[in-house]
This record gives structure tokens, C-alpha cells and sequence, in this order.
């Protein structure tokens, strides 16, 4: 039988975030591929900060377990060379809770994982400070599903706990439709901002406004053909918070 323990692999913004939020709630295992103090502190986005030890590992000598939860929080292009790694070390077979932007990866570890695969999908904010620490740079809501459809009761127990730790997130149905909007919105916005070094409400305005527009009807065809409704909001196709 599995342990409650949630194991978190990929110990960057969002990983350590939700390592120190669950920390009062549930044993956490934070591992990467360097060991990280054992101490790190939480900076809410109020400016109060909490200090909490957590047990920390690398992938690399991470000792024999049976997570109940395996979230793996590394960037996409990472996550199938994460998940091999840290499956060939665990000794049972756990949730596996998968936090990436875009939409190739979580198919793919949901027909590959032997579990229950759940996909969330977050808003919150969050930089590094440091070996040491994160800051909650601003709250959001955070989505949990599956795409199978067939663990709807495993993504209630999640979410709740995720709001008792202090969290706002809600369990739906529909968590590919949330995915592949905030696919859209990634890609009408990161790569401008990226290029031409701006914020994101710069976007608005010309000369970028027009190429915003010309991405938004790329990837509106593209989920057209996929079946995905592209939410939209005034003033701006579905671009989502601005």
C-alpha cells in the first residue's frame, strides 16, 4: 500500500510553492537533480515569509518509496526523462499529477503511466529566491482532471487538499479544454514578450497588438480542428489575464 507522502520532482518556483504549501498538511519529499537546503522559505505575495525543513533529495539517490502522489513540476521538454528516472526507483505505483504548460506531454504519460494520471493547470505566481526560497508573487486558481475522464473522486481528494494548504483550486471535468486555453494564451504571449522584452499589458498596443492577433487566429484554426471552443473576452480573443 502506497504512503501518504506527496513526492515533488522538479524543485524550481512552482515545485518548492507547492512543496511549502502542503508541508503542514501531508509528508513531502522535494527531489531534483542537486539537493537543496533542507530548510526553505515561503515569501507570501503579502510580504510575511514561513520557514518550514523540508526532505530533500536528488532524482539520483532517491531511496526506494510508495508515494501516494508523484507530481512531476519541471518544464515539459523535461518531464518523460524525469518520470522514467524516478519510476525506475520507486516500489509502487502513485498518482501521477502532471503540471506542465502545453499539451503533448500529458497524453502521452497518460496512456504510458500504470496509475491514475491527473493534469492540472495553475495561475498562481512564483520566482525563486535563491537555494533558499520562493515567493509567491501573486494567488491564483489551480484545475485538476483527467483526461480519461475516470478519476473524477481522485481530483476532488486533491483538490481539497490543495485548499486546506492553503490553495485555491477546484476540480473539473473539462481540464484538456483549460490546457489547450492556456496553451493559446502562452503562445499568443511568451514568445512577443520574450522577443521584444516587454511586459504583457505592452501587448496591447501597437505595433504588437496586430501580431498578437495574427497568432490568436493561427491557434484558434488549430484548436477549430481539435474541437476545442477558444474562450474569448472583450476587447482580445481568449488571451486570458493580461
Amino acid at each position: 500500500m502506497n504512503d501518504p507522502t506527496h513526492l515533488i520532482v522538479g524543485p524550481g518556483a512552482l515545485g518548492r510553492l507547492l512543496a511549502l504549501h502542503l508541508a503542514d498538511t501531508a509528508p513531502v519529499v522535494l527531489a531534483g537533480r542537486r539537493t537543496l537546503p533542507s530548510e526553505q522559505t515561503l515569501t507570501t505575495p503579502e510580504g510575511t515569509q514561513r520557514t518550514r525543513r523540508l526532505v530533500t533529495t536528488e532524482v539520483a539517490t532517491l531511496p526506494p518509496m510508495t508515494p501516494a502522489y508523484l507530481h512531476l513540476t519541471t518544464k515539459a521538454y523535461a518531464a518523460e526523462a524525469a518520470y522514467s528516472a524516478v519510476m525506475a526507483r520507486l516500489s509502487g505505483t502513485p498518482t501521477l499529477v502532471l503540471w506542465q504548460n502545453g499539451y503533448q506531454i500529458q497524453p502521452e504519460l497518460t496512456h504510458r503511466h500504470p496509475g491514475p494520471v491527473l493534469c492540472a493547470s495553475t495561475t498562481e505566481g512564483a520566482w525563486l529566491a535563491g537555494d533558499e526560497g520562493v515567493v509567491h508573487a501573486g494567488r491564483g486558481v489551480t484545475y485538476i482532471g483527467d483526461l480519461a475522464k475516470r478519476h473524477a473522486s481522485l481530483c476532488q481528494e486533491l483538490a481539497a487538499l490543495f485548499v486546506q494548504a492553503g490553495l485555491t483550486a477546484e476540480a473539473v471535468a473539462d481540464i484538456d479544454v483549460r490546457l489547450w486555453h492556456k496553451l493559446a494564451v502562452n503562445a499568443a504571449i511568451n514568445p512577443l514578450v520574450a522577443r521584444f522584452r516587454i511586459r504583457n499589458g505592452q501587448l496591447r498596443d501597437r505595433p504588437f497588438r496586430p501580431m498578437v492577433e495574427r497568432v490568436v487566429d493561427e491557434v484558434a484554426a488549430i484548436m477549430a480542428a481539435e474541437g476545442i471552443t477558444p474562450r474569448r473576452r472583450a476587447g482580445m480573443p481568449w488571451c486570458g489575464r493580461w
